[in-house]
């Protein structure tokens, strides 16, 4: 099965699995409706920050799409082409590992994911320059940065292309987008 298959048949079912309509997760992700149409049919190519941002509204983490993780797993951004390595899951998080190559004298913005999402990089080669545009960190081979990722962030290789290895944690107490959050009742 291609990457376009997988991709559109497990967004389809998560979407259904969501109760959200075609419009709907469309309006939420701000991704057009026959965009996310031509994906979910396998028709289209799913860029990174597409995938994010439906993989964003579903409140699912990107592993969510990509099924197993294998090197046709890849999907690629503005700068930044990602593999998925591994999915680690627990009653808390689910974590999933990419192996990442940022194109050199590229950036790409990246919008916020769910609640508490944080990322971290560990620079194989390159220099990179990552994280949040007010704060932003530079870390070369064989150093790391980490920043929250729910707020806009950017990765970009000022200085030539970069590898690495990017771990991109979602927290499992967060609801989707859109649905309520039950607040417990302050102690008396």
């Amino acid at each position: 099965m291609s990457l376009n298959d997988q991709v559109g048949r497990r967004l389809k079912q998560l979407r259904q699995d969501s109760g959200l309509s075609l419009s709907e997760l469309a309006r939420r992700s701000g991704v057009g409706k026959g965009t996310l149409s031509e994906l979910e049919t396998g028709r289209r190519n799913p860029t990174l920050e597409t995938l994010y941002a439906l993989t964003t509204a579903l409140g699912r983490p990107l592993s969510a799409v990509l099924d197993d993780p294998s090197p046709s797993s890849r999907v690629s951004g503005t700068a930044v082409t990602a593999v998925l390595l591994e999915r680690y899951e627990d009653e808390t998080a689910a974590t999933d590992v990419f192996r990442v190559t940022i194109t050199g004298g590229a950036t790409q913005e990246s919008a916020a994911h769910v609640p508490h999402t944080t990322e971290s990089l560990m620079v194989l080669s390159g220099t990179a320059v990552v994280g949040l545009p007010d704060a932003p960190q530079s870390a070369g081979p064989g150093g790391h940065a980490h920043w929250p990722a729910d707020a806009p962030h950017f990765y970009s290789a000022p200085d030539g292309e970069v590898q690495g290895i990017l771990f991109v944690r979602y927290p499992k107490s967060t609801p989707p987008p859109g649905r309520p959050t039950r607040r417990a009742a302050p102690p008396r």
